[in-house]
């Protein structure tokens, strides 16, 4: 008979059991991970400030940098003054927003209505609306045939051509169904034994414990139709009253020289002039303020979301 002694389990042996991922950090680990966050918070800043730098120098500086701009010199609001004196800018920033505002509005209940329907077991169809959605994801008609239906139907020229024709993500229907998918069944049926219908418990149950993932796919939405400049090239091409921030920029970084109706556009002589570069650099701030300045209020649930349903050990 052989006897078997078992060794005495010690906090060392426990130590050497743990994970890889569980092990204190070293020393080199510490240093490369910090050099890794300094690198990337590098390539986020440093265009930022040169954009901004470049933005507030005059035509002198940007003659003796060549170009961009990176440390400040000779420093004027002239830019801005210019840019927000331009009624084609100040119109064009109230449409960007306008756009903004409803068609984030008309996509968060298109793709809320449709994620709790398809979220549903037993609604009607379910099943064949969600496999053909995911088609759609993969398959497509076209740029040129959903031009032409767009404008049988009376789009060219109007605003809801900026939309309607974008108004729904099938990826955001998905990521919303299946955070739909997972609210407490037990406080849906006590709700249904309560007498609410489908429209009090998608209002007061699925909606607030989905707070996070909501808010998120409205951020998506939000960014896509503020940046939005291609269907304005399909619908609005001449129209420049209608035209959204964005695709005023890029006229004006494609023309390169002074903005529409400007009486101080490009270099001369005999007075302080602002420069093509600046002015472009200025509306490029124009376009990344209302961002930078909502993103704050929605990085909690932004880190919510993309958290919520991670693998966790």
């Amino acid at each position: 008979m052989t006897l078997t002694i078992e060794r005495p389990v010690t906090a060392a042996s426990r130590v050497d059991r743990r994970a890889p991922w569980e092990e204190p950090p070293t020393t080199v680990g510490q240093a490369a991970k910090g050099l890794t966050l300094g690198g990337v918070l590098a390539v986020v800043l440093v265009p930022l400030w040169i954009i901004v730098v470049t933005s507030l120098s005059t035509p002198a500086a940007i003659n003796r940098a060549g170009g961009l701009v990176i440390w400040p010199e000779g420093l004027t609001l002239e830019p801005y003054r210019e840019m927000l004196s331009d009624p084609t800018v100040r119109t064009a920033l109230l449409v960007s927003l306008g756009i903004t505002l409803v068609g984030t509005v008309v996509s968060m209940v298109v793709s809320v209505l449709c994620a709790y329907g398809l979220s549903r077991p037993r609604s009607l169809g379910h099943r064949v609306i969600l496999i053909t959605l995911i088609v759609t994801m993969f398959l497509s008609g076209g740029l040129i045939p959903t031009f032409l239906v767009v404008t049988d139907l009376g789009g060219y020229g109007q605003w809801w051509s900026l939309i309607l024709p974008s108004a729904v993500s099938v990826f955001n229907i998905l990521v919303l169904r299946s955070f739909y998918s997972n609210t407490s069944s037990e406080l849906i049926d006590a709700a249904r034994m309560d007498g609410a219908g489908e429209w009090r418990i998608l209002w007061s149950i699925v909606l607030p414990t989905s707070r996070a993932v909501t808010a998120v796919i409205a951020l998506f939405y939000a960014v896509g139709y503020w940046n939005a400049f291609f269907n304005v090239m399909l619908y609005l091409p001449t129209d420049s009253q209608k035209w959204p921030l964005q695709y005023v920029l890029l006229t004006f970084v494609n023309r390169g020289n002074g903005m529409p109706g400007s009486v101080n556009s490009g270099f001369g002589t005999g007075q302080v002039q602002t420069a093509p570069l600046s002015l472009q650099m200025a509306v490029v701030v124009l376009t990344l303020v209302p961002l930078l300045i909502v993103y704050p209020f929605m990085q909690k649930h932004f880190r919510t979301g993309v958290l919520t349903g991670a693998i966790k050990g």
